[in-house]
């Protein structure tokens, strides 16, 4: 009996049924949310492939930016340049047949001055000013993402408080909101003080360089280079308002 082996090692022992069925409801579950496309690796992919496609951005006519236009906001600065654009991740994503990003959303600097849905936004009358007129300096506007899955989100900013203000630079914080009020309400400026007076009621000529500001806190919108952000979609910088120069 000395030599007689009592385990093998096909001999179960333990609560060996419970392991097999807990490994196969985990594989169940496991199929069942790749079939739903809920695992968060589809999620990523699902978020990246949506939110950076390609958008046709409107082309000038008449050389002036009009209501109703699709644009994107370039900060240029040589090898730094970036633009305006969405900064989403999973916990912005909603649920349902038709997944759109959810507000409130963050804003950075995107590295990638290719347009596409996460840095296209249209130029949205808040005074009643019909689509194709154009847009003037000093006049109040809203810029909006595009509908669909960008889900028609407005530019917003308020004035910072402690609990509310850039997470990096703690200046006045600007993100995306569903609503369209008086906090998504903003106005193009000469980039030269000395030149605004003269230009204010005239055409905002299309590709120039400007400057945007927010009307009820009189901030303007600008990147922070020396505060970097890392999003899912790489490198990009904090985007806050800051005083008009």
């Amino acid at each position: 009996m000395a030599h007689v082996r009592t385990y093998r090692p096909n001999v179960r022992v333990g609560n060996w049924r419970e392991d097999v069925t807990l490994e196969e409801d985990t594989l169940k579950d496991f199929l069942e949310r790749k079939e739903r496309g809920e695992l968060m690796v589809q999620k990523t992919g699902f978020l990246k492939q949506n939110i950076l496609k390609q958008v046709s951005l409107s082309v000038s006519l008449g050389g002036a930016v009009c209501f109703g236009d699709v644009v994107m906001l370039v900060n240029e600065c040589g090898e730094n340049s970036c633009s305006v654009s969405i900064y989403a991740d999973l916990t912005n994503l909603g649920e349902g047949p038709s997944p759109a990003i959810q507000a409130p959303c963050g804003v950075s600097g995107g590295r990638s001055l290719q347009p596409c849905t996460r840095n296209a936004f249209i130029i949205s009358s808040v005074d009643g000013s019909a689509e194709g007129e154009p847009l003037r300096y000093n006049q109040s506007f809203a810029l909006r993402t595009t509908s669909g899955f960008a889900g028609g989100l407005y530019l917003t900013s308020d004035h910072k408080t402690f609990q509310k203000c850039a997470k990096k630079s703690r200046l006045q914080e600007v993100i995306m909101e569903h609503q369209a009020n008086f906090l998504s309400w903003w106005k193009v400026l000469h980039h030269d003080p000395q030149e605004r007076l003269e230009h204010e009621g005239l055409p905002v000529p299309a590709n120039s360089k400007v400057l945007i500001s927010h009307c009820k806190t009189n901030q303007a919108l600008a990147v922070v280079g020396q505060h970097i952000l890392w999003t899912p979609y790489g490198k990009a910088y904090e985007v806050t308002a800051v005083a008009v120069v």
